[in-house]
C-alpha cells in the first residue's frame, strides 16, 4: 500500500479534483492523508462527504496551519510505503503513482519525483511561467526543467520510501517555506539517492498577479538562509545574487548623493538593459515586454528582500546565542 499525503487550507475549488484523481488511479491499494490547517471555507465539509464513501481517505487537523507540520503529522500517520505528497493547486497524469512506484523498483533509488510541468489560465501566469522556466528568472533551478532524467538534488514535491525518516528525522518545523529543499538536502547528505524522471507528471499553476509572486518569493527568500545554514551543501553562487541586487538599488541612491556621480547607478542600468534584452528573447513579443520586466523584477526583488530579511532574524539569533 501506498500513502499519498496532502497539506490544504481554503481549497474547496480544488480538493473535489484531488479527491475524486485519487479514487480513479491505481494502485488499488492505496490511503489519502489529508492535513486540514484551519480551513473557514467548505474544504473539511467536502472531504467528510468523501470519508463517507471511502475507507481509505482520511482527515488531520493541522492547528499549527503550516506546511511542515502538516507533512510530520501526516508521515506520522501513514501506514504506506512509500509516502507521496501532492499539492491541491496542482494536477497530476493518471499513471503518477505508478511511475513514481516504476521508478523505485528500477533505480533503487529514495526518493523520487519529476519537475514542474507548467500550465496557465491567464496569459499572466503563462508569462511568469517563462520567466519561471529562464535562467535569468530563478538562476538556472533545475525544477521546472521537465526532460532531466537520473540522480537529483531535488523533486517537486517528493515521494519517499518510509525508512528515511529513521536516519534524518522529519521535516524542520522551523522552515515554513522551503522545507522540502531543505530536507532533500538533508538526505542527500545522509547518503540517500533522489532520482528525477520525466515520466512522473505533475502540472503546476504559476501565481496569477504580481502581488501574490511577490508573496511567494519573498517568503521563499524570507526562510533560505535558515534552510541554507541548516544544509550547506545547497549553497548555490544563484542565492545571493537577488540580495545584492536589493542592497545595490537601496544604496546607489545614498552614494550619488554623498559623491554627486551617477556611475554608481550604472549597475542598475546594465541590470535593466539586460533584463530588456532576456525578455525580448523569453517572449518574443514586443505587447508582453512591460509586463515581463515587471515579472523579472519582482522574482528577483522579492526573492531578495526577503533573503535579507532572513539573513538578518538569522544574524540576530547567533548573536544572541
Amino acid at each position: 500500500m501506498i500513502s499519498v499525503i496532502c497539506p490544504v487550507f481554503n481549497e474547496e475549488h480544488y480538493i473535489k479534483h484531488i479527491l475524486d484523481h485519487f479514487i480513479s488511479v491505481k494502485p488499488a491499494e492505496k490511503e489519502l492523508i489529508l492535513i486540514d490547517g484551519g480551513s473557514t471555507d467548505r474544504t473539511t465539509e467536502i472531504i467528510r462527504e468523501y470519508i463517507n464513501k471511502y475507507s481509505n481517505i482520511v482527515l488531520l487537523h493541522n492547528p499549527k496551519r503550516y506546511v511542515p507540520f502538516a507533512l510530520n503529522m501526516a508521515i506520522t500517520a501513514a501506514k504506506g510505503d512509500p509516502i507521496i505528497r501532492i499539492d491541491a493547486h496542482t494536477e497530476y497524469d493518471d499513471d503518477y503513482y505508478e511511475r513514481i512506484l516504476e521508478v523505485f523498483e528500477t533505480t533503487g533509488a529514495d526518493i523520487a519525483g519529476g519537475g514542474y510541468n507548467l500550465r496557465y489560465k491567464t496569459a499572466f501566469q503563462r508569462n511568469v511561467g517563462s520567466a519561471l522556466s529562464s535562467k535569468w528568472g530563478t538562476g538556472g533551478s533545475e525544477v521546472f526543467d521537465v526532460s532531466i532524467k537520473g540522480y537529483s538534488d531535488q523533486v517537486a514535491y517528493g515521494a519517499w520510501r518510509r525508512y528515511i525518516f529513521e536516519k534524518t528525522g522529519y521535516f524542520d518545523e522551523s522552515l515554513l517555506r522551503n522545507q522540502d529543499d531543505e530536507f532533500h538536502y538533508r538526505a542527500k547528505s545522509a547518503g540517500f539517492k533522489i532520482y528525477r524522471d520525466p515520466s512522473i507528471k505533475l502540472w503546476y499553476y504559476p501565481r496569477g498577479s504580481l502581488s501574490r509572486l511577490f508573496s511567494q518569493y519573498f517568503q521563499y527568500g524570507d526562510f533560505k538562509p535558515l534552510s541554507l545554514s541548516k544544509s550547506t551543501n545547497g549553497i548555490k553562487i544563484r542565492n545571493f545574487f537577488p540580495s545584492a541586487l536589493v542592497l545595490y538599488i537601496l544604496m546607489s541612491p545614498l552614494a550619488v548623493w554623498l559623491t554627486g556621480s551617477y556611475l554608481f547607478l550604472l549597475p542598475v542600468l546594465f541590470y535593466s538593459i539586460v533584463t530588456l534584452i532576456l525578455s525580448l528573447k523569453t517572449f518574443r513579443n514586443l505587447q508582453e515586454t512591460p509586463e515581463s520586466l515587471l515579472i523579472f523584477f519582482t522574482l528577483h526583488f522579492s526573492y531578495g528582500l526577503g533573503f535579507l530579511k532572513g539573513f538578518s532574524r538569522l544574524f540576530k539569533h547567533y548573536v544572541n546565542d
